[in-house]
């Protein structure tokens, strides 16, 4: 069975966070995105599991369903998900990490978050915090089911990841020590994307996932990751932990340009640098003297031991896309929040069936029947990869652009009148 999963999402309990995020919401706009399988996100925060075991019930082996909604809400598959951050020493040094973990169960989760509780405030956050070693909730979430899983979280931003310039490590094997055996696989986060990773040959072992980290129902699937297998729990993780590429196609990407810690920089100070120019100016900020924020590119050429462009054996492909409304949106000369977007982003998908399908299968003549010239043009230079970006940095998204001047120009009256 083909299919399209985004496992990291968060609830409403988690900071910055939307109202909707909550699982009869999500299911709706996984059917409207196209995605099969989706995470609940935050499983150790108290209300939202008690939401969970409620709103929830059981499908395929490891995986659940919504008890109500229509028949396309029904079909979205969730499977438990929850991120916890560890703020510790550890060689002399302060380590922030975020882990992701997945569950088999609800009696599983209940039994994990018995045992975090002893630790923590579960309810402070739908991210818990903790301050022992990332090993040591290794050993526990494990102790607890060997069905669950752990994969380190976007890891590579710079304040909270295995990888990060500011908290991290410069190996999996430094982090995890003799708990490293149990981490088959890493999310790469919205600011890199596999080929910045294929430059570290230790990692060639390891399977890259890539997911939205979505705090808002429109959000999910910016970045998601594309199966033909057995739709369960096991059969899922066999793919994964295989990295067999015949079961696992590809990962949907980010241009990880746009992603808000891609290149160094500080916000405050307006200072946006390459890595490069970074180290010419010792990775301090000329406007203030305070260091900069070390972004993912820099981190990847610091750890790196290839040139960009190497390809390792048995590699997952990845192609990346741009979210359909901010193509809407450029296209509109509108913000993408703009009830204008959201009109016409309804309107293509309820023509096409989904939005991956839109970005993904129709051909642009198909597109060309139903959607407007300057949306088309749109969607076809994303495939092309034919956009100009600034990258983003300390925090700030990078900003993309995908229409050219010449094409807006042959955006036809017609075409106006449909947009608006």
């Amino acid at each position: 069975m083909r299919f399209i999963a985004d496992f990291h999402v968060h609830s409403r309990y988690s900071r910055a966070t939307s109202m909707d995020m909550e699982v009869e919401t999500l299911a709706r706009w996984a059917s409207l995105k196209g995605i099969q399988l989706l995470g609940t996100g935050d499983f150790t925060h108290p209300t939202y599991f008690a939401e969970l075991s409620a709103r929830l019930e059981p499908a395929e082996e490891g995986l659940f369903r919504v008890k109500k909604g229509d028949k396309s809400e029904r079909a979205t598959r969730f499977m438990l998900t929850g991120e916890v951050s560890n703020i510790y020493h550890q060689g002399g040094k302060l380590r922030k990490t975020h882990t992701l973990i997945f569950a088999r169960s609800l009696g599983d989760v209940e039994r994990l978050n018995s045992r975090l509780h002893r630790h923590g405030k579960l309810s402070s956050d739908g991210r818990p915090i903790f301050t022992f070693p990332v090993k040591e909730l290794v050993k526990m979430v494990l102790e607890v089911s060997p069905a669950f899983v752990l994969v380190p979280a976007h890891a590579w931003t710079p304040w909270f990841s295995v990888f990060g310039a500011n908290s991290g490590f410069d190996s999996l094997e430094e982090c995890f020590e003799e708990t490293v055996d149990k981490i088959f696989a890493i999310e790469t986060g919205l600011s890199s994307d596999p080929q910045m990773n294929w430059r570290l040959s230790k990692l060639d072992a390891i399977t890259l996932i890539s997911n939205s980290d979505a705090h808002s129902p429109s959000r999910i699937g910016r970045e998601a990751n594309v199966f033909d297998c057995e739709l369960s729990y096991a059969g899922m993780w066999d793919v994964i932990k295989k990295k067999d590429p015949k079961r696992f196609l590809l990962t949907i990407e980010f241009f990880p340009e746009e992603g808000k810690y891609h290149y160094d920089g500080h916000r405050k100070c307006g200072i946006l640098f390459s890595p490069a120019e970074s180290i010419k100016h010792s990775n301090i900020c000329p406007v203030c003297k305070k260091p900069l924020t070390v972004g993912v590119l820099h981190r990847v050429e610091d750890l790196a031991d290839r040139e960009m462009g190497f390809v390792p054996k048995g590699a997952i492909p990845a192609r990346h896309l741009i979210p359909l409304g901010e193509i809407i949106a450029q296209a509109l000369g509108v913000a993408p929040g703009a009830a204008s977007v959201e009109r016409e982003y309804m309107r293509i998908v309820q023509v096409f069936g989904s939005e991956f399908g839109v970005l993904l299968e129709r051909s642009p003549e198909e597109l060309s029947k139903h959607v407007p010239k300057s949306i088309v043009n749109g969607i076809r230079r994303v495939r092309e990869g034919k956009v100009t970006i600034v990258p983003g940095y300390d925090g700030v998204f990078g900003k993309i652009n995908i229409t050219t001047e010449e094409e807006n120009a042959e955006i036809s009256a017609a075409d106006q009148m449909n947009l608006f």
